[in-house]
Parts: C-alpha cells; structure tokens; sequence
C-alpha cells in the first residue's frame, strides 16, 4: 500500500526565490522537493538549531522547508545560496 504523495505550498518569498533561480537549478530544487513530497520522513532534512525549520541541501542551495504532519503539507519558506540561508 502506498501512501499519496505530500503536498508542497511554497511561500510568496520562496515562489520568488524559484523564480530567479537559473532554470537547471531550479528542476533540480523541484527533482528533489518532489522526491521529498514522497517521504519526507525518510531522511535529507537537517532540523535547524534554534528555528522551526528544517533545511534540504541541493549542491550549493538550501531550501528552508516546514512539515506539518497533521495536514500533510510541505511548507517552502526559502529557496536560497549557501551563505545567505542562515543569516537572517
């Protein structure tokens, strides 16, 4: 039995940050958001420290992402380079 697939909302900030994104890197962010969105449980997320998010790592990006397991969403929050996704 599989389950269905978890649904992905991206944030205005994080549809903007795809936006600008090279269009290479940005079907490899939706490649792996979409592998996420069939198991978010099974591991590439890093919780952060002191925040309520957690980061996935693509080559030199991360994408700020917020589970809620009750309604089964994703939530996109940022899509940013390496150096600029923790310093807020």
């Amino acid at each position: 039995m599989t389950e269905e697939p978890w649904l992905i909302a991206f944030t205005k900030r994080a549809d903007k940050d795809m936006e600008r994104l090279d269009p290479a890197i940005r079907r490899r962010v939706g490649t792996v958001l979409d592998r996420l969105a069939a198991d978010p449980l099974s591991g590439g997320l890093r919780k952060l420290t002191g925040r309520p998010e957690s980061r996935l790592r693509v080559g030199d990006w991360r994408v700020l992402v917020e589970l809620d397991t009750k309604t089964r969403v994703i939530h996109v929050n940022r899509v940013l380079p390496r150096g600029r996704a923790y310093g807020r």
